[in-house]
């Protein structure tokens, strides 16, 4: 019994926390002035916006992170990659 009213008020936080962080939202970006269609779209389009963002790091980073690897490390004296194949 103990457990199960310690966890409602958790909840209970969390959820408080979750509706305070939407109002600082509302509050930072100034859409709690815009009509509710108007904010829909206004989210739409920043939420896209962050979601190609993610998508194209998560794509291009580790590609852009290997080639400056091999460009530094080429300028700081290591061999190139064809010349450890033909060692081997």
């Amino acid at each position: 019994m103990i457990c199960a009213s310690a966890c409602k008020m958790n909840f209970k936080n969390l959820r408080e926390y979750l509706a305070w962080l939407y109002y600082q939202y509302l509050l930072i970006t100034g859409i709690y002035v815009l009509e509710p269609w108007e904010k829909s779209i206004f989210n739409s389009i920043l939420f896209s916006a962050i979601a190609m963002v993610i998508y194209t790091s998560y794509v291009f980073v580790p590609i852009h992170v290997r080639l400056a690897l091999e460009f530094f490390s080429g300028l700081f004296g290591g061999q190139p990659e064809s010349t450890m194949a033909l060692m081997n």
